[in-house]
């Protein structure tokens, strides 16, 4: 990856679109495990902007998560409307937003102020979906009606989303630039959707049978072909539980540490990566800060962390007389 000028973390503190509290917390998860210090050991010049969240409603006895869908979807929206303004004024400045979610309802935002930017640069964009769900549902086919599980579907222009969720903010992407992959729970009419759509979806049988390596060199070929900007959204429950327990949706059979590290490790050395998300963070949920450890070893990976290092060279053989 060509280094950037200017790395910008930009934390997103809402769990708005879950229904399970603790992701607004993942952003400061993130930075106890040492996310800008990786970074600035990778001699990246790191900025951070802090949190965007939302006020906090009046106190009663209810949990957070039975708020009344109406506040709750007023929260995701005027957070993306925020995060698509200050993201398209990183990328317009020439220098990487990191998105630091909270729940991946803020990809809507993130990805917006992707696609506005790449709209004025004449860029096609492409999204890697790295999760385990693909997030294409609408109201209409939602079987939860949490907003975390339909950002892509507003962003690819499905129908089905009323007024409230349009607006100069809102970017769009073209559905054929999608791919999910680490995909293992996807619903029914989900499904047919994303059929329809043309979405490619990198599902876990495909990843068994095929590996990562296959995929990943495919992808990266189609994208490298237009010379468009790849914005890479990382949702902690594409990884196995396993290794990252530390989430509100999570599903087994997920990506191993090794196929997870390997996509990171790719996508730097394509240089095409221009932004990115790390989604889902709940550290209430975590073991012991494992998932933020991990979230922050594959940020580092994505940014050229390597086993031995760029600075490794050719090994001089000495013949003993």
């Amino acid at each position: 990856m060509t280094k950037p000028r200017r790395i910008d973390l930009i934390g997103i503190a809402t769990a708005a679109g879950a229904s399970v509290r603790g992701c607004g917390m993942g952003p400061e998860a993130l930075r106890v495990a040492g996310l800008a210090e990786a970074l600035i050991e990778l001699d990246q010049v790191v900025v951070d902007h802090g949190d965007l969240r939302r006020p906090h409603p009046a106190l009663d006895a209810s949990p957070a998560s039975q708020r009344l869908p109406d506040e709750r979807r007023a929260d995701v929206l005027d957070l993306a409307a925020r995060i698509s303004d200050q993201g398209l004024a990183i990328l317009d400045a020439g220098n990487f937003p990191v998105f630091l979610g909270g729940d991946h309802s803020i990809a809507m935002g993130t990805v917006s102020a992707v696609a506005r930017h790449c709209a004025a640069t004449g860029k096609p964009v492409f999204v890697l979906w790295v999760d385990a769900h693909a997030d294409f549902n609408t109201p209409a086919t939602s079987p939860s009606g949490n907003l975390h599980g339909m950002p892509l579907a507003l962003l690819c222009g499905e129908p089905g989303f009323d007024d409230e969720y349009q607006g100069e903010w809102l970017g769009r992407i073209d559905p054929r630039h999608v791919s999910v992959i680490g995909a293992r729970s996807v619903d029914r009419d989900e499904r047919k959707l994303l059929n329809a759509r043309g979405v490619e979806v990198l599902d876990m049988r495909k990843i068994d049978e095929l590996g990562v390596v296959a995929l990943m060199r495919t992808l990266l070929t189609r994208v490298k072909a237009t010379g468009g900007h790849l914005h890479v959204s990382l949702d902690v429950d594409a990884m196995d539980p396993a290794i990252a327990p530390g989430g509100g949706t999570l599903v087994p059979g997920g990506l191993s540490y090794r196929e997870a590290h390997l996509i990171m490790e790719m996508l730097h050395d394509s240089g095409l990566v221009g932004s990115l998300d790390v989604v889902e963070l709940n550290p209430f949920l975590d073991h012991g800060g494992a998932s933020a450890t991990l979230l922050v070893d594959l940020v580092a990976s994505l940014f050229g962390r390597a086993i031995m290092g760029e600075e490794a060279g050719p090994v001089e053989f000495v013949t003993e007389e």
